[in-house]
Parts: C-alpha cells; sequence; structure tokens
C-alpha cells in the first residue's frame, strides 16, 4: 500500500487539462438529469457495493439521481466497453477496478482500450487483500509457506475468485517473486472458492481481507500476510509479506470512477471534487467504510494522480500477465 500511496502523491505534478468556454458552460448545468455509474459485475460483490455508495452521495451531493447499472461479463470488460462507447457528456460513468488495468494484457482481444477510452475521474477506496490458508495446512509464517512449497512442489494449492482476479495475478505475482510452484484453482467468484478453503479442499488463498478476517480470527483459517505495503489499520496484527521475507510486494485491489474519453475536464473535475467532499466529510460513508474494510484513497485523489495510478498498475499487471503466459481468449 505505501508504493500506491507513493504512486499517487508523484502523479500530482501532472498538469491539469484546461475546459474551454462551451465546456465550462456545459459543467455548469451538470447534471440536469439521472447519471448512470455502470458496474461490470453481477450485484452483491465488491465493485457493486463500491458503486451503491458513492451514488448515494453524490445523489445528496447534486441533488439528482445516480443510478446503478450491472453490465456483468467478460471480467468487467461488457461494461467497460459499454461505458466507452458512450456519449462523452458525464451521463454514464464507469465503476471500475484492478482488473479494469489486468484485462488490458490478460485478454487477447480487446475491443476498447482503457487508457485511451476511459479517462480517469477520481479513485474511491482501496482493498488490502490476504495470503490465508486452511487450518490444517502446517505453516504459520509467510516464511513457512514457502518453505513448505519448496520441500513439496507443486502439492499446495492457491484459490482465487476466477483467472485475472487480483487473488489470481497476486498469488503469480507471489510465485515469481519467491519461486515457489504452487497450483493456482479458479472458481467462479470468492464465495465458492472461500467454502472450499474452509472446508479443506483447497489450501490458501490471496483473496480481499475483509471477508476473510472474521474466519482468520475465529481460527477457521490462518491469517499469514496482507498484502499491501504497510499494515492495515483494521488488523494491524497482521503482518505483510513485505516485512515477511518478500521484500517490494504490494498488492491491494482497488476500484475507482471513470468516463468516457472526451468528458468535458470542467465536468470530470467536478465530479472529482463531489467524490472527495464526501470521502473527507460524510461521516455515514466512512461508517461503512470500516465496517466494509475499505481504505480511503490518499491524496492527492486528483483525476491526474488516478490516471498515472492507473497506468502504472497497467504496466506491473502486464508484466506479470507476460511472465506467467496468462491469456484469456
Amino acid at each position: 500500500m505505501k508504493k500506491i500511496y507513493t504512486k499517487l502523491a508523484g502523479a500530482a505534478a501532472v498538469l491539469a487539462c484546461v475546459a474551454s468556454g462551451p465546456a465550462q458552460a456545459q459543467a455548469g448545468a451538470y447534471p440536469s438529469k439521472p447519471v448512470r455509474l455502470v458496474v461490470g459485475y453481477a450485484p452483491g460483490g465488491t465493485t457493486d457495493i463500491s458503486a451503491r455508495m458513492i451514488a448515494d452521495v453524490l445523489g445528496k451531493e447534486f441533488g439528482q439521481t445516480f443510478v446503478v447499472e450491472n453490465k456483468p461479463g467478460a471480467n468487467s470488460n461488457i461494461g467497460a466497453e459499454s461505458v466507452a462507447r458512450s456519449a462523452p457528456d458525464g451521463y454514464t460513468l464507469f465503476v471500475g477496478s484492478i482488473s479494469t488495468a489486468i484485462n488490458q494484457s490478460l485478454y487477447s482481444k480487446m475491443s476498447y482500450d482503457a487508457l485511451k477510452d476511459l479517462d480517469a475521474v477520481a479513485l474511491l477506496n482501496v482493498v488490502p487483500n490476504i495470503l490465508a490458508v486452511n487450518a490444517s495446512v502446517p505453516v504459520k509464517t509467510v516464511q513457512e509457506y514457502i518453505d513448505y512449497a519448496k520441500k513439496n512442489p507443486g502439492k499446495l494449492t492457491c484459490a482465487s475468485p476466477g483467472n485475472g482476479s487480483s487473488a489470481h495475478l497476486g498469488c503469480e505475482l507471489f510465485k515469481m517473486k519467491t519461486g515457489i510452484d504452487i497450483l493456482h484453482v479458479p472458481y467462479r467468484g470468492s464465495g465458492p472458492a472461500v467454502a472450499d478453503l474452509l472446508g479443506g479442499q483447497v489450501d490458501s488463498i490471496f483473496d480481499n481481507l475483509p471477508p476473510l478476517l472474521p474466519h482468520v480470527r475465529a481460527g477457521k483459517l490462518t491469517g499469514l500476510a496482507v498484502t499491501t505495503g504497510s499494515r492495515v489499520p483494521f488488523a494491524p496484527e497482521i503482518p505483510t509479506i513485505a516485512e515477511s521475507g518478500v521484500p517490494g510486494f504490494d498488492v491491494a485491489a482497488w476500484f475507482g470512477l471513470f468516463a468516457p474519453a472526451g468528458t468535458p475536464p470542467e465536468i470530470v473535475q467536478k465530479v472529482n471534487a463531489a467524490v472527495n467532499k464526501a470521502l473527507t466529510s460524510d461521516a455515514a460513508l466512512a461508517a461503512s467504510y470500516q465496517t466494509n474494510g475499505f481504505l480511503m484513497p490518499p491524496p492527492p485523489n486528483t483525476p491526474q494522480a488516478f490516471k498515472a495510478f492507473m497506468e502504472s498498475e497497467t504496466r506491473k499487471w502486464g508484466e506479470v500477465v507476460k511472465a506467467t503466459n496468462l491469456q484469456i481468449n
């Protein structure tokens, strides 16, 4: 997480675009009708929850309706493409995630380019992941996990919510950095993956910390380390992978707001300002973030900083995808 914060802070030096007169006039009246927030996944997941939280606060801020529309499929590509092809007027936005960056290299055939066809608006939240193992696996630390994997090559299994997820790529990055041989087992979502982890059908997982933390604290799972660069405030007792013998390891799921490329900069800035106002001053939103285990995005949460972060994430995961020969047709 420390690196994530550093990358975003360093991007503050990027110059903002200057809006034209017509764009300023359009932004002044914005929004004058309902705004759609498209989510590329089914209702109930972390992306959907993030979208509904921000839709509520933006609706209050602007006095206008913000409607969440779910368009699941292709690891969020269907929803993302629909927004990329929408009119760049600020009335159709996309709630993307780390998958928006991963997909650019993961899929061999992409009908849109997230870096060119979507404008970054604001980062919404960061969600730490955790390396957790079934309590029956005879390891208590990251180093013991690595040693066990080296003594039993190919025996340990690592579950994920699906190919291309942050859990999957986190596992692959860990394998690259440690040189261990563990078997990735993809599932159709976190629910069944965690169920099999609890049941002992799979040994470990690199998935979102919030839903796994109760199982760790109940002793059903062993939480070896969080994947972020620094410890998380709501589970400070859990060390990081980086401090546990894998220097530089820093992975977190994240969720952000995008607009179709070409959206007037004044509208992008107006939505960004509303998001940041809610993140810094809405007590109800802060309480919801704490309940769901979301971390506030680090400052400066500007469109320019978010764009630079998105570019960095796209490069980072592109290297992992290439090194591991991962590809979805």
